[in-house]
């Protein structure tokens, strides 16, 4: 039953992926509002360029505190204590998952924990836990 267990949970994980990366497909004619033009890119870039070094410098601290100032914003919501809960229990029951769920893409993050799942079930628990619990 472990076997077949093991053998079935790659099999879905990369069925899901599949299956998500194919959503993702983006028509080649269709328009895109959200993404600027290359035209109007190119421009801003020039522009930049041929501002005075006080005025980049200045333009630049401030894009460095509004990154700063987003991130501290979302670092402040933070993540709702029921999705945390649940992702700990799918860390105990399918590791890999957890992972997966908890960082959204197949990364190294999930192959280690896929493979410490099937070498050894506990030692993938655990580097899932500290996954899905530690910080981003």
């Amino acid at each position: 039953m472990r076997k077949i267990i093991y053998f079935l949970m790659p099999v879905l994980i990369l069925t899901f992926s599949i299956q998500q990366a194919t959503a993702s497909i983006i028509v080649p004619g269709s328009t895109n509002s959200t993404t600027p033009d290359s035209v109007a890119v190119s421009d801003a870039v020039n522009a930049f360029r041929n501002l005075p070094k006080k005025e980049r410098k200045a333009k630049i601290k401030k894009v460095k505190k509004e990154i700063k100032a987003f991130k501290a914003a979302k670092k402040a919501n933070g993540e709702p204590s029921t999705n945390t809960l649940l992702l700990v229990i799918l860390a105990i029951l399918l590791p890999p998952l957890a992972v997966y769920l908890h960082q959204g893409v197949i990364n190294n993050k999930f192959w280690i924990s896929l493979l410490l799942t099937l070498l050894f079930f506990v030692p993938g628990v655990i580097y899932a836990l500290i996954v899905v619990l530690g910080k981003d």
